[in-house]
């Protein structure tokens, strides 16, 4: 599947458009502030978010930074001992190993538990180097490193979970027969850099609020004039 082709349909980048300006009005706009997310701490805490809510996850990573004064304390410690802090947030075995192969792969690499490195690699080449340096991590995939490089790193992209995977191909942004890693290159050249983090955010506030998996409430959708699935899904 050609990225090109969804890129020159005028009609998805005008929808694009649309659906942002649309749930701005309803959810508004996204603040952060980049500085005061320490690259670490998100991407443990994307770690700790797969397959789980949202207080599932917060909880874990609470009672993790409660048992482990530091990350290298983490790093030092057994999967075990790891596994048993982040029990709230479920699969803890198996998140346990990811968080410490990650940890112990970016200090292996880089001398330290940092990631600050990174934040100085912007431009469209340093973009493609911080992705490819973030994927090359043992348990983070297109999500987790877009979700660092946004919120974190200042590197604009767009991170794609399942609620905007759904979302995106109804309202045909993202073709019925796309990956998910395909996703999230047609949404990261579709968006603009400006707009990239808040509609992320907003559109899994209307996955989570309207449209879901089944019996999407498109009657009170904002989106409902300028998507070509609305009333159409039971």
């Amino acid at each position: 599947m050609a990225l090109s082709k969804s890129l020159k349909n005028r009609s998805n980048l005008r929808r694009a458009q649309l659906a942002s300006h649309l749930l701005e009005q309803r959810y508004g706009i996204a603040r952060w502030a980049h500085e005061s997310h320490d690259p670490i701490s998100t991407l443990v805490g994307t770690i700790l978010s797969q397959n789980t809510n949202d207080r599932n996850s917060t909880a874990a990573f609470e009672s993790l930074k409660k048992r482990f004064a530091t990350w290298d304390a983490l790093l030092a410690a057994s999967e075990g001992e790891i596994a048993a802090a982040i029990k709230h947030g479920g699969l803890a075995n198996i998140k346990a190993k990811r968080i410490k192969k990650a940890l112990l792969q970016i200090k292996e690499r880089t001398g330290k538990l940092s990631l600050d490195f990174l934040k100085k690699m912007k431009g469209k080449p340093g973009k493609k180097d911080v992705l490819d340096f973030l994927l090359s991590l043992d348990g983070v995939g297109h999500k987790t490193a877009s979700i660092l490089m946004t919120f974190s790193l200042g590197i604009p992209t767009f991170p794609v979970d399942t609620h905007i995977f759904r979302v995106t191909k109804r309202l045909g942004l993202v073709p019925e027969d796309a990956t998910l890693d395909e996703a999230h290159k047609i949404m990261d050249e579709l968006v603009p850099d400006e707009k990239k983090a808040t509609l992320h955010v907003n559109l899994i506030f209307l996955g989570r609020e309207l449209c879901h998996p089944a019996h999407p409430e498109c009657a009170k959708c904002p989106l409902n004039t300028i998507c070509p699935s609305a009333f159409k899904i039971k």
